[in-house]
């Protein structure tokens, strides 16, 4: 898989800290992909976006913003007591670059009749997974990155599988040698460890709150499903399983049935639990 230039927006957003914690109206990581982080007013409960529960820990709340978004004004809701309060923020615009892929495999790109029927069930399963909320969470001492290597793509890419057009990259793709360990990139639950037809093997944690994290693409999967995980644990090695072109680890972080910027939401997300 080919190593895009990462653009002078994209390294600005990877580089994004922040330096204290306080409400913003825009922050720069309130963007289509990205995670606005909101403070948690004294005494309020069911924070909400998009009808949705939203993860919390350390008195924040941290909010994923789908890609569809539009930019503008977006609204959360929260209860103190029983009267329903609203937070307005706004999301802020971003593009996102091309990301052009051949593929020799063109089952990969074009699937034939007879597994598409395997590939729609392996897609609602993903998606019950997804939207789990479960009430504990299991990452008090924050997020690693689950694999060193070269990042060959970035999240967020709007990417073309043999000049055809795809949904965009929901993760992020970090290229090292086959067998190299992976890692769990913070503690929970294995709730899926199988071989998927694009995925290839794959595993789900799901960290709890709706935080859900996916390694896709392994050699080998280390871990079976049920199993409890802690931060880097190794979960299985490096392959080029699935729709592939090499070796490498697609890692998705998904937030309450939303694909998150990886990147993103770990600089936040071990923001919030440093500020304690």
């Amino acid at each position: 898989m080919r190593t895009d230039r990462l653009p002078l927006a994209a390294l600005a957003l990877a580089g994004f800290f922040v330096a204290t914690i306080n409400a913003y109206s825009d922050p720069p990581s309130a963007i289509p992909g990205g995670v606005y982080l909101f403070p948690i007013p004294n005494g309020a409960t069911d924070i909400r976006f998009r009808d949705k529960p939203v993860f919390t820990i350390n008195d924040h709340a941290l909010i994923a913003i789908p890609m569809q978004q539009m930019p503008g004004s977006a609204t959360l809701t929260y209860k103190v007591q029983k009267e329903t309060k609203s937070h307005p923020f706004t999301v802020r615009s971003h593009a996102y670059t091309e990301q052009h892929i051949t593929l020799e495999n063109e089952a990969m790109v074009t699937p034939p009749d007879d597994v598409r029927e395997r590939i729609q069930e392996e897609s609602r399963r993903q998606r019950r997974l997804y939207i789990q909320h479960r009430p504990e969470q299991s990452v008090d001492d924050g997020f690693m990155k689950p694999l060193q290597g070269i990042t060959t793509s970035l999240f967020g890419h709007k990417r073309f599988f043999n000049g055809k057009p795809r949904s965009p990259h929901s993760g992020l793709d970090i290229a090292a040698d086959t067998g190299t360990p992976i890692a769990a990139a913070g503690g929970g639950t294995i709730t899926l460890s199988d071989a998927l037809y694009f995925n290839g093997n794959t595993i789900f944690i799901d960290h709890g709150r709706g935080l859900v994290t996916m390694y896709c693409h392994m050699s080998k999967l280390d871990v079976r499903e049920g199993a409890s995980v802690n931060k880097g644990q190794t979960i299985g090695r490096v392959g080029s399983t699935g729709r592939a072109t090499g070796p490498h680890l697609h890692w998705s972080v998904s937030l309450n049935g939303v694909r998150v910027n990886p990147t993103l939401f770990m600089q936040l997300l071990n923001q919030v639990i440093k500020a304690g």
